[in-house]
């Protein structure tokens, strides 16, 4: 199993390198997803206009695509910025928002998933266990189901799709064919507050830029920072008000000493 300061070099390895993150994601998380980027070190790009589309993918360490609030016109910037991540062999994250809550939307993670396969997929249970065709209940885009309820889906996504799956939930689990590690990080306070499931995939994304192709082990170590930061921030919030405030601080201010106690990793049979 990977060791916690091997993590600790990919947390380093994006501060250091400060990769461009080309976000298509939803209204409701641009700014927080933005300004967790800049904390832990990366920069965001939002953007979505069809023109600037092969532009920006090229400029960028990493394409990360959140499905989140969709129209035909940002699925045509999806689809052509997919297209170009694969012309490039840029790594691409797709974070399947709301996987199962409508026709519309499976028809969409279909069509983007045939476009080019993603370095990543990052959701919670219900939206891995939909996109294994797997019969799953959707509570709008939250998930009525345990992260280790979908270890079987997520495998069979990893090997359809020849793809690392991040399955989010009590315990993150991170799984590549037959490889599984869990991250038991995070604060219950967390599901508090909209959007941090998004975030935690642009943070994968910009860890994946700097990766080198190793993406078990980049998505590893950035949930195992997102949870880390979360636990920081909940012993100091009120709220889910102040954890958004303290979760930032956290991202920007954690320390290696904080990271390698805290990280709970575990291996896990394949299922």
């Amino acid at each position: 199993m990977v060791q916690p300061k091997q993590l600790w070099h990919r947390v380093l390895a994006v501060r250091n390198a400060g990769p461009l993150v080309h976000n298509i994601t939803n209204y409701v998380v641009m700014n927080n997803t933005a300004n967790a980027l800049l904390a832990v070190g990366a920069s965001p790009v939002m953007a979505h206009a069809h023109e600037e589309m092969n532009d920006m993918v090229s400029i960028a360490g990493a394409l990360v695509v959140n499905i989140g609030t969709l129209d035909a016109y940002w699925v045509e910037s999806m689809q052509k910025a997919i297209l170009q991540a694969k012309n490039l062999q840029k790594p691409w994250v797709l974070d399947p928002v709301g996987a199962g809550a409508s026709a519309y939307r499976n028809t969409v993670l279909i069509q983007l998933l045939h476009t080019h396969t993603p370095s990543v997929i990052r959701g919670n249970a219900s939206e891995i266990m939909s996109l294994a065709h797997t019969s799953a209940a959707t509570k709008g885009v939250d998930s009525v189901h345990t992260s280790e309820q979908a270890l079987r889906a997520a495998a069979a996504v990893s090997n359809t799709f020849d793809c690392v799956v991040c399955v989010s939930g009590e315990t993150d689990f991170i799984v590549y064919k037959d490889t599984i590690t869990g991250v038991s990080n995070g604060s219950p306070l967390m599901t508090r507050v909209t959007g941090l499931g998004c975030t935690a995939s642009a943070i994968t994304g910009a860890f994946c830029a700097v990766a080198e192709g190793h993406y078990t082990e980049a998505t590893i170590a950035a949930m195992a920072l997102m949870g880390i930061a979360g636990e920081l921030a909940a012993e100091k919030a009120a709220g889910p008000g102040t954890l958004q405030l303290h979760f930032l601080d956290a991202l920007y201010n954690i320390t290696e000493e904080d990271f390698v106690a805290r990280i709970k990793l575990s291996a896990h049979d394949a299922v």
